[in-house]
């Protein structure tokens, strides 16, 4: 089991859970489950299911790893509003449809939330031919060519810089809380595993940044995404 720290940075970030409404929320840093797919990307491993035409699934045999998460500087929260295309249930707005002649007819405004200044910490641990990749993506030597950008959360938002950190600076990792632990500042809901076809499946916990800084993440920091191998 090896280990590997890298440093993003992006001037824009935004990691959304599931959730319907006017106003769309951010998770204050990476979630472990966006943090894996970023890092499967660097790897040029394709996380998506066989099916590309529906709902995109994660491959039931994408690798796993154990993923921990720090803020290196708390970004500032922005709120822009958007006018978003939705699809009404059941025969909502059927009246505006002829109207549009085809084109898109259930847009409404909604107000999301953006993070200014990312600036991360993802530690990850697993398979070495994995960390491996991620470090030859990372340096250009993949002769396998990677899918799509480095997007920090929105595939609107791109990310600035990655680097692999060989002495993480001190910071307070984001530990999973347990039944019995009591809140913490900064308590938060992070996703872990992303079921894109039944939201049922989705597996999600409440993490807290630690009271005390470290440069390595502590044991309750870590989190196998999107699930603990066999």
């Amino acid at each position: 089991m090896n280990e590997l720290v890298v440093r993003v940075r992006a001037p824009f970030a935004a990691f959304r859970w599931l959730q319907a409404g006017v106003y769309r929320a951010t998770s204050p840093v990476i979630p472990p489950s966006a943090a894996w797919g970023l890092l499967l990307n660097m790897a040029a491993i394709d996380s998506r299911g066989a099916d590309v035409k529906g709902t995109t699934t994660v491959r039931p045999d994408a690798p796993a790893l154990e993923i921990a998460v720090a803020a290196l500087a708390e970004p500032e929260t922005a709120v822009l509003y958007q006018q978003l295309h939705s699809y009404p249930v059941g025969n909502s707005g059927k009246e505006f449809q002829a109207r549009t002649h085809g084109a898109k007819y259930w847009i409404a405004p909604a107000r999301r939330e953006v993070l200014v200044g990312f600036d991360c910490l993802v530690a990850a641990r697993g398979p070495s031919e994995v960390l491996h990749a991620i470090r030859a993506g990372l340096r250009g030597d993949l002769a396998t060519p990677r899918y799509g950008l480095l997007h920090a959360g929105d595939n609107n938002l791109l990310v600035d810089r990655v680097d692999v950190v060989d002495e993480p600076p001190p910071c307070r990792w984001f530990a999973r809380l347990g039944a019995g632990d009591t809140p913490r500042r900064g308590s938060c809901r992070l996703t872990i595993g992303i079921d894109r076809a039944d939201s049922s499946g989705t597996t999600s916990a409440t993490y807290a940044p630690l009271s005390t800084e470290s440069s390595q993440p502590p044991p309750e920091a870590w989190t196998w995404v999107p699930r603990a191998p066999a």
